[in-house]
């Protein structure tokens, strides 16, 4: 039977087992086969996307199946909604129920993983495997190595709660607020905020404290040339590893030089820099131009409204449509 395809941003739906064993080849950039038993079979795959992160929904009735993946480039973190997952690597098996969060693959993988699918829904979560890279220096250089996960399992209990809402909050965005995702700053955080989540989930090779030389590096020079860089630069797409390197300095480093002299961090003082630009933009707005707070947040990196709002008015001490519709002035 042919497949049925459903609007791009859907994904397909099939029963035929080669067509979906082509089409998820597609979707996830790596060779993907499927054996199993043989009998009634049904896939359906939707998807949710930015140009960086993806969020997927597998629902499968019938046969079981085995999926095997080749070394993906990109890290995939699955979550098993109705069903139950068998998971093999290099030898070792793991078991993951409804509910429970883990690395389908992970980055450094050398070996085909493979997984067992009855009947049911999982989530899959995709991230490009530079983005954490992004976020935290593994190595005590200027360059440092990728970083590498150690485990498919979460560290804690509370740590695979707080990934999952964290899954959760961003699958509800990409569904409700598809337009405000869209915008490149707003794609960017939301892909990072992600990757850190996925960084205090699972074990890993990032370092977790300065170095000597790092705290050596974290003087008031280095926390002037950050913040100069992240002033200029606050309209682009713009990470902690482009603020480290401006200011010639590891990611621990420029970290330790805004927790030391400004109790901050630099993505924390990016953002304020950014909620102040779209204060000015607030006040040159006019709404009878067709000017909307969300559309100006969202052009500077804010796809939650709510979130905007409360932060704004943490700043600025009242609504960000009360900027826009100058009332009170």
């Amino acid at each position: 039977m042919a497949a049925a395809i459903l609007p791009p941003h859907l994904g397909f739906e099939t029963r035929d087992r080669d067509q979906a064993s082509e089409r998820l080849t597609t979707a996830y950039g790596t060779p993907i086969r499927m054996t199993g038993h043989e009998g009634r079979f049904s896939l359906r795959y939707t998807r949710l996307a930015t140009d960086i992160l993806t969020m997927d929904t597998l629902t499968q009735t019938g046969a079981e199946i085995d999926y095997t993946l080749e070394p993906t480039p990109v890290l995939l973190i699955t979550r098993p909604l109705t069903t139950t997952l068998d998971h093999w690597y290099a030898g070792s098996h793991h078991q993951f129920g409804p509910g429970e969060v883990f690395l389908f693959a992970r980055s450094g993988d050398a070996a085909p993983v493979r997984v067992r699918m009855r009947g049911g829904g999982v989530q899959a979560t995709t991230l490009p495997l530079t983005t954490p890279d992004q976020l935290a220096a593994p190595a005590e250089t200027l360059h440092p190595e990728p970083i590498r996960f150690t485990d498919w399992h979460p560290v804690t209990k509370a740590a695979a709660h707080q990934l999952n809402a964290m899954i959760d909050y961003l699958t509800t965005g990409l569904r409700d607020r598809p337009e405000a995702m869209r915008q490149p700053l707003v794609t960017a955080n939301a892909a990072r905020l992600l990757a850190a989540t996925v960084l205090t989930t699972f074990p890993n090779t990032t370092l977790t404290e300065p170095t000597i030389e790092d705290r050596h590096d974290s003087h008031p020079a280095t926390l002037r040339r950050a913040i100069a860089f992240i002033d200029d630069h606050a309209d682009t797409d713009i990470n902690v590893a482009d603020i480290a390197a401006a200011a010639n300095v590891t990611i621990r480093a420029v970290q330790h030089a805004f927790r030391r002299h400004r109790d901050t961090t630099p993505m924390t003082y990016l953002r304020q820099a950014r909620l102040e630009q779209a204060h000015r933009e607030l006040l040159a707005a006019h709404p009878a131009t067709g000017a909307t707070v969300t559309e100006i947040a969202a052009r500077w990196g804010f796809f939650h409204p709510g979130r905007f709002a409360h932060h704004y008015r943490a700043t600025y001490g009242r609504p960000p449509h009360r900027t826009l519709l100058r009332d009170g002035d």
